[in-house]
């Protein structure tokens, strides 16, 4: 085994009811410095105890295995183990834990098989806890509960990060490697991306796996497992995620787009007892969820990575009951009996009394010659790690003048030596937050045009370069550049609504009192009463966040949209008479994962 290791302090040992007799030492453990491996104190040790049982352990055994779904969370209470990846093949030591410390990460509560294993490798004691009853202690226990959620996402965050996971072979010029890629970074899924362009090795393991080049992409899946070209919702299927299910009755709310605002709705039309769906084409979190640091929203004085505040209000939200379903693509709205039925691209369809429309807005494209060619290889519309390790060590341009451009920039600054950002007009802070312009002026790596925009590309399989022009003065020059990210305007995802909801000018849903307008494209407002103030034209059917015409395009706003939804859901489903719990009215259901 070879160990991977990291520049970390050495953590606090010991537990907090005897501060001053520190635990000793315990030997090649992994230090702690970003708080993914906290030491439980003995009363949060007795909490758990009183739900598991203690189980010795011996050396070499296996107390989870990468590509299973794990039944029970661990603690270790003596001798240490280890986590794996490759377990029997070419295996890494991600770390060594002893007393206090727990086991797991982010798919024990979500019901993703496990991306590592766990491996004894001092023999001693374990606490043994059913994941169910663990769910039941984080929900009641808020300390408990923070502690390990915070753990949790952070460790998913390192995996990410050091490339553990199931593996993505394929050419970077390929469309199906690029569908691949997006889907495992979307939904923050441990993987390791093997280019076959770039990759000399890669020819080889592809003849060790008995693969044929016309073959590709195939995912690699627990070191040996080979899918050949397998679609999101096949690799969803066999990591676990919770794809569309047939066979659902009639549910009281389906939610379609789970971004901030489809989440918050799914959050409270759950805990108010209404039985809630939510599907998304590709992930959960939106654009919020491809977002570094989202770090002007409310009671996160240091900010939140956008991918963490998803994670959280999809475990909140299946907390409550809510069923959610992904990848599952809408292609239609039809009418069903009075009800509401979504069509999906597998020919499914959900049914349900109320639907809010969440689908958000993706940015727009540059209007640049070749750009089709460049798209997914140095073309980006998102800055995540997984496009930050793409172009490491060499220069990239940002355009757009938002509040998205601007936390890209300052993301990517960290990871290249130049980042060129372009805004068309000439003030930084008319789109942006004052606090992200001032950090850009600040940041020695980012150098800011105004007045400029992309005209060419250059290169031929790779972007190298891109022609900016300063619109002042028509000068022209070649920026150097890796990759290009794209920030600008949006698009609404409302070509799946076939004219069944009024749409603005833009391709906005048209809510509110001007949701019952009649014209010659438009039909008639079928109710008495005038819209509600996020209803669309059609009676039960609702709009929030980026998809509505007139939003506020902010986290905070999208999320606020989300809870006001559901509580005008409850006014439709009482006019139409429909029987569902009182609002306010908390759901007891348990933390259930969905797959």
């Amino acid at each position: 085994m070879t160990t991977h290791q990291r520049d970390e302090s050495s953590p606090h040992h010991g537990d907090e009811t005897r501060v001053s007799e520190p635990s000793p030492a315990i030997p090649d453990e992994t230090p702690d410095l970003y708080g993914a491996y906290p030491r439980l104190t003995e009363y949060q040790i007795g909490a758990l105890a009183a739900g598991g049982e203690r189980r010795p352990t011996r050396a070499g055994e296996v107390l989870y295995r990468e590509g299973e779904t794990q039944q029970h969370f661990f603690v270790v209470l003596r001798g240490t183990v280890a986590i794996v990846e490759g377990l029997g093949g070419e295996e890494q030591v991600l770390g060594v834990h002893g007393y206090g410390r727990f086991l797991g990460e982010i798919s024990l509560l979500t019901g993703e098989a496990a991306f590592v294993s766990g491996v004894v490798r001092d023999p001693g004691e374990v606490l043994v806890v059913p994941v169910d009853e663990l769910r039941r202690l984080v929900t009641e226990d808020i300390a408990l509960g923070d502690l390990v959620l915070r753990a949790f996402l952070i460790r998913r965050s390192i995996l990410i990060e050091v490339g553990a996971g199931f593996r993505i072979l394929g050419s970077c010029f390929s469309p199906d490697t690029r569908r691949l890629l997006e889907f495992a970074a979307r939904n923050r899924l441990p993987h390791r991306f093997i280019n076959l362009d770039g990759d000399s090795a890669a020819e080889a393991l592809l003849r060790e796996l008995g693969v044929a080049p016309d073959e590709t992409p195939v995912v690699v899946w627990n070191g040996r497992d080979v899918m050949r070209n397998p679609s999101p919702a096949e690799l969803a299927r066999v990591i676990g995620l919770p794809v569309s299910r047939p066979g659902r009755g009639l549910s009281d709310l389906l939610i379609v787009g789970a971004g901030p605002a489809g989440l918050a709705a799914a959050v409270y039309g759950a805990s108010e007892g209404l039985s809630t769906i939510v599907i998304d084409s590709i992930a959960c979190g939106g654009q919020a969820a491809a977002s570094p640091r989202i770090e002007n929203y409310l009671g996160f004085p240091a900010g939140l990575p956008g991918g963490e505040l998803a994670e959280r209000a999809i475990i909140q939200a299946e907390k409550f009951g809510a069923h959610l379903q992904f990848p599952a693509p809408a292609v239609g709205l039809e009418r069903d009996d009075g009800n509401h039925a979504v069509r999906l691209d597998d020919g499914s369809t959900i049914c349900s009394r109320a639907v809010v429309i969440a689908t958000g807005a993706r940015y727009r494209k540059l209007d640049v010659r070749r750009l089709e060619n460049f798209e997914g290889t140095s073309v980006y519309y998102a800055a995540t790690l997984v496009e930050a390790r793409m172009c490491v060590g060499n220069p990239v341009v940002v355009v757009g003048g938002g509040n998205s451009a601007g936390q890209a920039a300052l993301f990517l600054a960290r990871h290249t030596p130049q980042v060129c950002l372009l805004v068309r007009h000439d003030d930084l802070t008319r789109d942006m937050s004052r606090y992200l312009a001032d950090r850009i002026r600040n940041d020695r790596a980012i150098e800011v045009m105004t007045n400029a925009e992309v005209r060419d590309l250059v290169g031929d399989e790779a972007l190298e370069a891109v022609v900016i022009e300063e619109t002042t003065t028509g000068h022209r020059r070649q920026q150097p550049a890796r990759a290009l990210f794209v920030f600008i305007g949006a698009e609404p995802h409302t070509g799946w609504l076939d004219d069944q909801v009024e749409l603005d000018e833009d391709g906005f849903v048209v809510t509110g009192p001007g949701a019952s307008r009649q014209d010659e494209s438009s039909a008639a407002w079928p109710a008495a009463r005038q819209p509600l103030s996020l209803e669309t034209s059609r009676p039960g059917v609702f709009a929030v966040g980026d998809v509505r015409s007139g939003a506020v395009r902010r986290v905070a706003a999208a999320v606020g949209e989300g809870a006001m939804a559901v509580r005008m859901v409850h006014q439709y489903l009482a006019e139409v008479g429909a029987a569902v719990a009182p609002p306010g009215t908390s759901s007891s259901r348990a933390l259930v994962p969905t797959s």
